[in-house]
């Protein structure tokens, strides 16, 4: 019989660490229980670190890249006392093409998560 005094503790694992723990099991002689020990947690959570990797859940985050930009310029028209500032404001949008070819038009009202978002589906 074990007797737990000690205060027990939750890690926080960064998705590179679990991606690490989870290639050490698929090295030749790579054993779920002895991987499990030496890091010290259950075989059951590598279980479904694996499960997950398999899924494509757990996957390496895509690190920040800088993409080339072009700015375009529009024609527009004289300005008149008669034209709203404002207007302009409420019109604007920009279009970001991907390298693939898909093109995202979006006005000054779409949040960055939003736009993160359908970046990375459209990336993924």
């Amino acid at each position: 019989m074990e007797i737990i005094t000690g205060v027990e503790r939750r890690r926080r694992w960064s998705v590179a660490e679990k991606l690490r723990i989870v290639a050490e099991t698929e090295r030749p002689g790579g054993g779920i229980a002895e991987i499990a020990r030496r890091h010290e947690i259950s075989r059951g959570l590598l279980w479904n670190w694996r499960s997950q990797v398999r899924r494509g859940v757990l996957r390496p985050e895509a690190p920040a890249v800088f993409v080339p930009v072009r700015v375009i310029g529009e024609k527009h028209a004289e300005p008149s006392a008669a034209i709203d500032p404002d207007a302009t404001v409420t019109a604007s949008k920009i279009e970001i093409t991907l390298p693939d070819g898909s093109s995202i038009r979006v006005g000054h009202d779409v949040s960055l998560v939003t736009l993160r978002r359908v970046v990375s589906v459209l990336r993924g």
